[in-house]
């Protein structure tokens, strides 16, 4: 009986994420409309200089990290929340304690090596509370950041519309952070949706003709595209 009923929060749980996932969608429809057919893009600065279109900024809230401005860009300056988010959102420049739960999955467990190499920020509990959403963009593949997916990348770092998808029932273009779990071949020890099966993991997926489905085998190693989704267009 208990490992009946453990599986069956389980399920709830990874449901409950498809619906966050669900009203993003809708959120995400209104701002291509809006927006020219370009993805939700913000721009954050560099380490050393200047600033590029941090993929991680798209939405939510302000997070922990104090790198590429994801500590300091809150709710107000990420550019998919109002098309999401049914509040009034704060009008003060101090946004630091507004939360969005839409962007905070009941599944989110964080992840056991978040791949930044300092003390107190090399794992987390949530990755909602480090970046501010438990939620990415498809901005760059599973290969790592230099390849850039649905969000274009130009010389001086900015942003750009869609690029021309060949299969958008293929296509993700916001999924649970699991979905880069393997990147560059490492593993951030983000298995959220049940406990770690051997060279796996599993995401939630909103794909570009706005389905939803839940949790997806993410295998490991470099595989940007799989039977079930792929990263490129």
């Amino acid at each position: 009986l208990l490992p009946a009923l453990g599986q069956a929060r389980a399920t709830a749980r990874a449901t409950a994420c498809g619906s966050n996932l669900h009203q993003i969608a809708i959120g995400l429809t209104g701002y291509l409309d809006s927006q020219k057919n370009c993805l939700p893009q913000a721009l954050g600065p560099l380490p050393g200089g200047g600033s590029a279109v941090i993929g991680a900024l798209f939405a939510g809230k302000r997070g922990i990290l104090p790198f590429y401005g994801l500590d300091t860009i809150g709710v107000l300056g990420r550019p998919l929340n109002p098309y999401v988010v049914d509040i009034e959102l704060p009008s003060g420049a101090d946004d630091s304690t507004t939360e969005l739960p839409v962007f905070k999955s009941p599944v989110d467990k964080g992840a056991t090596s978040t791949g930044v190499p300092i003390p107190g920020f090399d794992s987390t509990s949530s990755m909602y509370t480090f970046v501010g959403s438990s939620y990415v963009l498809n901005d760059h593949g599973v290969d790592g950041e230099k390849t850039a997916t649905l969000v274009p990348r130009g010389p001086d770092g900015g942003g750009g519309p869609l690029p021309q998808i060949a299969n958008p029932s293929r296509t993700w273009v916001v999924g649970t952070q699991t979905i880069y779990n393997y990147q560059e071949g490492g593993d951030r020890g983000m298995h959220w949706f049940n406990d770690k099966r051997q060279g796996s993991t599993e995401a939630n997926l909103l794909f570009m003709d706005m389905h939803v489905k839940i949790r997806v085998l993410v295998p490991q190693g470099v595989e940007n595209t799989t039977e079930r989704y792929t990263f490129l267009t």
